[in-house]
């Protein structure tokens, strides 16, 4: 970021290649919508560029990314709020290809965790999709969320037993080969 502020225009392909998979992840999961997290992938890549100059090193770059992101997903949010909800659909992992049943049973399983994810309320869901899809720690969640970090974990939580217990509600068993508790 720092090259690309200092006017060098092939930094700006290079921030793209590194952090447009996790980001559009994270707009993916928070939209439900491929065609919706791609305008949003854009418009948070126009935002970057007219707001070089404005970053500062203090932060990572990756925060203010995310921070870009979810912003522009809650404008999306505020602008649509009736929208229509697409399942996901996410590249394999290795395994699942290598096993029809381990496949079978993650196509079933995708939708109902995408409309459990959807379910939560927007300050678990931001939370969860920011920390489990970006990887993002929860001391920049907190930043990039205003929140204080304990309620970033507080809300962390809570989505994550709202979603055992919705997984629980539809028979998915946890990997120890018991009911998801």
């Amino acid at each position: 970021m720092r090259r690309f502020q200092r006017g060098d225009a092939r930094a700006f392909p290079e921030l793209v290649r590194r952090h447009r998979g996790p980001v559009f992840a994270f707009v993916l999961r928070w939209t439900s919508d491929r065609a919706r997290a791609e305008d949003i992938l854009q418009e948070t890549w126009l935002k970057v560029v007219r707001g070089a100059e404005a970053w500062s090193p203090r932060a990572r770059f990756s925060t203010w990314l995310y921070t870009i992101a979810r912003n522009a997903c809650v404008d999306g949010a505020r602008r649509e709020r009736s929208r229509a909800s697409e399942p996901l659909e996410a590249e394999p992992a290795a395994d699942e290809r290598s096993s029809p049943e381990r496949a079978a049973a993650s196509s079933e399983l995708r939708p109902v965790l995408a409309a459990a994810i959807a379910a939560l309320p927007e300050s678990q869901r931001e939370v969860f999709l920011l920390r489990e899809m970006g990887g993002v720690p929860f001391h920049e969640i907190a930043r990039i969320t205003g929140a204080p970090e304990p309620t970033v974990k507080s809300r962390m939580r809570y989505a994550l037993e709202a979603l055992r217990a919705r997984l629980a509600e539809v028979g998915v068993e946890s990997p120890a080969g018991g009911r998801v508790a």
